[in-house]
């Protein structure tokens, strides 16, 4: 199925329903905040209790994104309601061990994908580097699963505020690469090393750099934020413009993404940074397919999870032709920045 084949389907789909659960964007507080198909939620900013699990959480539980691998090999953030402990992180890393304490709480089509008993610590220091301990277990896993286990890994445990990079090692032994393949392992793994990677039409990756944008995946009724790390390349300086460059040109053609960005979608003027919100003025093709003048939540979702991943942004407010007083697909109006939801694909879309 071509791109914009599938980002039409998305966008009729989108606006019919996966909104229609109330996922609290756009309130009448006054930041609101984007409650994207599933998330998952940081409770403790010291790395000291994250729980995931199915369901709403309880007092006795406590949201944590799990970044599990779906049907198409890629490495997504799934919010589950785990057992409250007072080692989180620790906890975190075991629910993604396969046939481990994730296995009744995996949703549909995805997988866990640390190898079977592999046995896990976890040692947060004081300069916010994590330092991972895995089994002999650990090398048990297949080739193909090496990088997505990195990936997995590393984002999981970099949701808490306390954690920015990660370290690893086998047997109290740092591991400089992979044991199966041999990928190297960067000093310090971080989210600026990238998820799901694509240098898709990338010839010169020297002159790139990273930016990760979320596009959609997933099928009806279980629709799911896909982050993606793109290449760019360094004569777009301005990585706030570079995002919403690869947006609008969406996934590749040959992935299972969709984005609901329109190919004609344009920003009419540079980005504005002020205390930690930026403002993007688009032109009218930013209400896509809608009759009515409306933005798509899911669309505004997708651009304010892609932005918030850059350093010192942590709100968009978006104006169209410089009008501010805009209306989202349920017929609220959009009066405030929105920031980032606490957690990723919470299930509550």
């Amino acid at each position: 199925m071509s791109k914009n084949k599938m980002k039409i389907i998305v966008t009729t789909v989108f606006a019919s329903s996966l909104f229609l659960s109330g996922c609290g964007l756009f309130g009448n507080e006054t930041t609101k905040k984007v409650d994207p198909p599933k998330e998952a939620e940081v409770t403790d900013k010291k790395v000291t209790e994250e729980t995931t699990g199915k369901g709403e959480a309880t007092e006795a539980t406590i949201k944590t994104e799990l970044y599990l691998v779906d049907k198409n090999g890629y490495v997504v953030p799934q919010t589950l309601a785990l057992p409250k402990t007072t080692s989180v992180a620790t906890q975190a890393l075991q629910h993604l061990v396969t046939n481990g304490p994730v296995t009744d709480l995996l949703p549909n089509d995805f997988r866990a994908v640390l190898p079977e008993d592999t046995e896990i610590s976890v040692d947060i220091k004081e300069d916010g580097v994590a330092v991972v301990n895995f089994s002999n277990e650990f090398k048990n896993y297949q080739p193909e699963d090496e990088t997505k286990i990195l990936e997995a890994v590393t984002w999981t445990l970099t949701q808490f505020d306390s954690v920015e990079k990660v370290k690893l090692q086998m047997n109290g032994h740092p591991l400089t690469e992979m044991p199966v393949n041999g990928t190297p392992i960067s000093e310090n793994l971080s989210r600026a090393t990238g998820i799901n990677i694509d240098t898709a039409g990338v010839i010169d990756i020297t002159n790139t750099k990273p930016v990760t944008v979320y596009y959609i995946g997933g099928a009806e009724g279980s629709y799911y934020y896909v982050p993606v790390t793109k290449r760019v390349n360094n004569s777009v300086k301005d990585n706030i413009v570079a995002v919403v460059n690869e947006l609008v040109k969406g996934p590749n053609s040959k992935s299972n993404l969709a984005s609901e960005f329109m190919p004609d979608v344009a920003l009419l003027n540079d980005p504005k940074v002020v205390d930690g919100t930026v403002t993007l003025d688009f032109n009218e093709n930013i209400y896509g397919s809608f009759e009515e003048k409306e933005i798509s939540q899911s669309l505004l979702n997708a651009l304010v999870l892609s932005l918030t991943e850059q350093k010192g942004i942590e709100s968009v407010s978006v104006t169209v032709k410089g009008k501010a007083e805009l209306v989202d697909d349920q017929g609220k109006k959009l009066t405030e920045p929105v920031t980032r939801p606490e957690k990723v694909n919470t299930g509550s879309f």
